[in-house]
């Protein structure tokens, strides 16, 4: 039987496997879709954003460790992140999907 493979956590609107990656080989996720969608964009084959070291503060939402902070714009800016690995796979001559 196979294993369930584990639920995304949230981290500031983003979804990540519990590696902190938008695309995890060792889990089987990959959450660009849902992302791209989110943050008002089409979804494209593009590199997947990882976020940055985070814990989870007493009411059960994540925060960068580096601020302190669970809507962190410097660690937690996803939409400037996507933006960029857009725009490196456009330049790469990736293809919409």
């Amino acid at each position: 039987m196979a294993e369930a493979a584990p639920a995304p956590i949230e981290i500031n609107d983003a979804y990540f496997c519990q590696h902190f990656k938008e695309v995890c080989s060792d889990c089987s996720y990959d959450g660009r879709e849902e992302n791209d969608t989110f943050f008002g964009f089409d979804p494209i084959d593009r590199e997947g954003i990882e976020a940055p070291p985070s814990s989870v503060n007493k009411d059960g939402v994540y925060q960068c460790k580096k601020h302190g902070s669970s809507s962190c714009n410097q660690c937690y800016g996803w939409k400037k992140q996507i933006t960029r690995a857009r725009a490196a796979a456009k330049k790469a001559g990736k293809k919409s999907s």
